[in-house]
């Protein structure tokens, strides 16, 4: 795919959604940091509706740590691999007590220190917490940039550091969302919606639905 094309493509995704965000529900970065955790194998639609309790409860780190292993799991339950997720948070809520004077880290290396946070969590609290240009590769993004050409590769590192190069900075931070969001709604797993897609022109995708 060309540099004009792939330009084009974010400035008409930009046109169309000019401040792109994430779908969690969030009021500070903690809460944004436990629903990041939350959604790994989840919808965010799951994890909004567990934490709309759950934040009325727990909303800090030491909320959470007093809330206990048994009652967040009864608030979570309904989300895929919650016991896992439910040690994750707590151990998490104990570092941020303990080493972080209870705030959500703004680097890489100290935030993928932290149970239950990977590469892409960190990027996504360091692009929407922090304002950091960074691209969190999850299914949606690792499907949509291979199919339609943006980028090309095995892994999700891959196709981030693709993405990244490849991707005009001006675009870089809102790029995750976008994709997110198009993957989401439009350029779906098993019938992409290519009648209603706002680059159809532009997709390198050799299997488009008809209009």
């Amino acid at each position: 795919m060309t540099p004009t094309t792939v330009r084009t493509i974010f400035q008409r995704f930009r046109k169309m959604n000019p401040h792109p965000t994430t779908e969690l529900t969030h009021r500070n970065h903690f809460e944004l940091l436990v629903a990041v955790i939350l959604s790994a194998q989840a919808t965010d639609k799951s994890v909004n509706k567990a934490t709309e309790k759950l934040f009325k409860i727990a909303n800090t780190p030491k909320k959470m740590l007093d809330l206990g292993e048994q009652e967040l799991k009864e608030y979570i339950k309904t989300i895929g691999l919650y016991k896992n997720k439910a040690k994750n948070i707590l151990a998490t809520c104990q570092l941020l007590v303990d080493q972080f004077n209870s705030n959500v880290p703004c680097n890489r290396e100290a935030l993928e220190s932290l149970p239950g946070v990977g590469r892409k969590t960190a990027n996504v609290i360091l692009n929407t917490c922090f304002g950091e240009p960074t691209i969190a590769v999850d299914t949606h993004i690792f499907r949509v940039a291979n199919r339609i050409g943006l980028a090309k590769g095995k892994t999700p590192l891959a196709i981030e550091q693709q993405l990244m190069k490849n991707i005009p900075r001006q675009f870089i931070h809102d790029a995750h969302h976008w994709l997110v969001l198009h993957g989401r709604y439009v350029c779906i797993a098993r019938k992409p919606h290519c009648p209603h897609c706002l680059i159809r022109d532009l997709c390198d995708y050799p299997d488009k639905m008809q209009i």
